[in-house]
C-alpha cells in the first residue's frame, strides 16, 4: 500500500481525520441514490459564464458537481464503520488579462454562482501582475449539450447498506474458516455527478461510477508469534455493484493455484484462498537473493507501471512544474523521440476509454472528449499527457484530455490517464510463459515499494512470490523484493502473453498536488517476463 494510501485509508478507519475533504457531509444512505437536479445545472452554469464574462474574462468554465462516497468497513464478525457522505457546489475557472483564476461555492444558486465567478476573475486579474507569459489554451471544439455515463448494470449507491455488511462478513467468515485468524474487509463506493459548461460552447453532463472491494486475511504462527499476510488481488474498477457478482466466464485459473478475475469478482473465493496462501507463507523459505528472471502477473505489475511509466511522462513532472508525491521525472522533452524506454516489445499507450477501468470518462474536466495514444512505442519515448494549457509545449493542436479535479472545491489540473502496456502480438499463455523459464520468480500481487525523486530507481514487494525452476512452479518464497532503473527494467523485457491475459490492476487512491488531490486510475496488462532482475531479501536488507 502507497504512503498516500495508508494516510487515506488510516485516516478513516481512525475516526475520519480525511473524512471532510473526500467524503463531504455525513448523509443517510438512501440520499447517495438520488441524482442532481436536471433543472439546476444549465442556469447556474449560464449565470456563472456570464457573470465572468461581464467581469472581463476572456474565458470561462464552470463544474457543478455532486460527489458522493460510501465506505463500509468490517473486521471478522463484526462491522466498524459505515459512511455516506456527499459534497455538492459549484467551481469556476476564468482567464483574465492571460492568467488564471478559480473560486468555489457551495451555495448552488445562481446568484451563488454568479458571485464565484467574480471572485475568480479578481483572482485572475491579481495574479496576471505576477504572470511571465500568457495562458495558451488548445482549441477545443464546441460541443453543445452533450451527456456520458459509465455503463454500469447495478447502481452502488442503490444497493442497500445491509446486503454490502452481509457479503463482507460472509467473505470474512469464509477466511476464517479456511485458516485465517483476523481478516478485515472494506467496500468503496463511488458516484460522481459532474456538469461541465464554458464559453467555448460545451455543456456536458456526467455520472461516473467506480467500485472497491479490499481486504486483508492473516495467519498468525501460535508457538512462534509469526504471522503472514495476504491482500485481496481483486482491482478497483470503474463499474457498478455487478462488478461484485461473480461470473465464472471472467476467472482465470493461473499456475501456483492462483486465481485472477477480471470484469467479475468472486471476493469470497479470492478470501478463502488468501486464508490459505498466508498460512502456507508462514512456511515458506526466505529467497535467496541474486538475478533471476522475473514473471509478473497484472496485478503486481501494474504498480510498477503506475509509478515508473505513467508519472514521469506526466508533463507537469517533466518541466518541473510538479514535484509532491515523489518528485519530477527523469524523462526529460530532449528524449522524446528517440530515447530506448524498453525493448522492441514493449509498447505503452494512455487510453481514457478503456470500459471498466478507472479513469474511463466520455470528457475530462476541461470539456475535451477522451481518447488514446501511444506514449512508448516499440521501445521509443514518442509522446507524454498534456491538458489544454500545456498542449503547446510539445506542438500539439489539441488536448489529451487528461485534466481533473476530485472536487467541486479543487481546481483541475494534469492527471494521468490509465496507462497501459500492450500485450503480445504472438499467442502464448502464461503456463507456456513460465515453461521458458530456468530459474525465475513469478510475482502476484501488490507490495511495498519505493521510488526516487526521478522516478529512475525503484523497489517494489509483492503479496505472493512462487520460485520456478526448469520452467514449473516450486513453491511460495518469502521476503522478496526486485530493483529496477526504469529502462534496464522495460529494456529487459523479453515476453509477454497475449490478449487473452489482459487484465487492469489500478489505483483509487492516487495523490497528487499541493494542496492534495487524489484520483482513481487503472493499469492494464498481461503477464510478462523480464530477465536478469535483481532480487533482494527484505528480512536480510532490515
Amino acid at each position: 500500500m502507497k504512503r498516500r494510501d495508508v494516510l487515506a485509508l488510516g485516516g478513516l478507519g481512525a475516526g475520519g481525520l480525511l473524512m471532510p475533504a473526500w467524503f463531504g457531509r455525513a448523509v443517510a444512505a438512501e440520499t447517495l441514490a438520488a441524482p442532481l437536479a436536471e433543472a439546476l445545472k444549465k442556469p447556474l452554469a449560464d449565470a456563472a459564464l456570464e457573470a465572468a464574462r461581464g467581469a472581463g474574462a476572456s474565458y470561462c468554465d464552470v463544474r457543478i458537481g455532486r460527489y458522493l462516497r460510501q465506505y463500509v468497513m468490517t473486521r471478522e464478525d463484526k462491522v466498524e464503520n459505515v459512511v455516506n457522505g456527499e459534497s455538492a457546489g459549484a467551481g469556476v475557472r476564468v482567464i483574465v488579462d492571460g492568467a488564471w483564476g478559480f473560486a468555489a461555492t457551495n451555495t448552488l444558486t445562481a446568484d451563488g454562482a454568479a458571485g464565484a465567478a467574480r471572485q475568480a476573475v479578481a483572482i485572475a486579474r491579481a495574479n496576471a501582475r505576477l504572470q511571465q507569459a500568457p495562458v495558451r489554451l488548445a482549441p477545443a471544439p464546441a460541443l453543445g449539450e452533450v451527456a456520458w455515463r459509465t455503463p454500469i448494470r447495478r447502481n452502488g449507491m442503490e444497493v442497500p447498506v445491509e446486503e454490502k455488511v452481509a457479503l463482507l462478513l460472509d467473505v470474512n467468515a469464509a477466511a476464517m474458516a479456511a485458516g485465517a485468524d483476523f481478516v478485515n474487509s472494506r467496500m468503496f463506493v463511488v458516484n460522481e455527478q459532474k456538469y461541465f459548461a464554458s464559453t467555448d460552447g460545451s455543456y456536458v453532463d456526467q455520472d461516473i461510477h467506480r467500485i472497491w472491494a479490499p481486504f486483508t486475511a492473516t495467519a498468525v504462527d501460535k508457538a512462534s508469534g509469526k504471522f503472514r499476510t495476504r491482500d485481496g488481488l481483486s482491482a478497483p474498477m470503474g463499474l457498478g455493484y455487478e462488478y461484485l457478482e461473480p461470473d465464472r466466464a471472467q476467472r482465470f485459473e493461473l499456475p501456483g493455484g492462483v486465481v485472477a478475475y477480471g470484469s467479475r469478482y468472486d471476493m469470497r473465493e479470492d478470501a478463502v484462498a488468501a486464508a490459505r496462501q498466508a498460512r502456507e507463507k508462514l512456511a515458506a523459505p526466505s529467497v535467496k537473493p541474486g538475478r533471476y528472471d522475473l514473471v509478473t502477473d497484472p496485478s503486481n505489475l501494474f504498480l510498477t507501471i503506475h509509478e515508473n511509466v505513467g508519472h514521469p511522462l506526466e508533463l507537469d513532472r517533466v518541466l518541473g512544474y510538479e514535484a509532491n508525491y515523489a518528485g519530477t521525472s527523469f524523462a526529460t522533452l530532449d528524449k522524446r523521440g528517440e530515447f530506448r524506454w524498453g525493448s522492441d516489445r514493449v509498447h505503452f499507450f494512455a487510453d481514457r476509454t478503456q470500459p471498466g477501468s478507472l479513469g474511463a470518462v466520455g470528457y475530462d474536466d476541461e470539456g475535451v472528449a477522451t481518447k488514446r495514444w501511444d506514449l512508448v512505442r516499440d521501445g521509443i519515448l514518442v509522446d507524454y499527457q498534456v491538458t489544454r494549457d500545456q498542449a503547446h509545449i510539445l506542438g500539439k493542436g489539441e488536448s489529451d484530455g487528461c485534466s481533473y479535479a476530485d472536487s467541486w472545491s479543487s481546481v483541475q489540473f494534469q492527471r494521468m490517464p490509465n496507462v497501459s502496456l500492450a500485450a503480445g502480438r504472438t499467442p502464448l499463455t502464461v503456463a507456456e510463459l513460465i515453461a521458458g523459464v530456468e530459474r525465475g520468480l513469478y510475482v502476484h500481487g501488490r507490495g511495498s515499494y519505493s521510488i526516487d525523486q526521478q522516478r529512475y530507481n525503484a523497489q517494489f514487494g509483492g503479496q505472493l512470490f512462487y520460485e520456478i525452476r526448469n520452467g514449473e512452479i516450486a513453491g511460495q518464497v518469502e521476503d522478496a523484493a526486485y530493483q529496477i532503473r526504469t529502462p534496464e527494467f522495460w529494456n529487459a523485457c523479453s515476453a509477454i502473453c497475449d490478449e487473452r491475459d489482459f487484465r487492469l490492476g489500478g489505483s483509487f487512491f492516487d495523490g497528487k498536488g499541493q494542496p492534495s488531490q487524489v484520483s482513481a486510475v487503472s493499469h492494464g496488462s498481461a503477464t510478462a517476463r523480464f530477465d536478469g532482475i535483481n532480487i533482494i531479501n527484505t528480512a536480510r536488507s532490515l
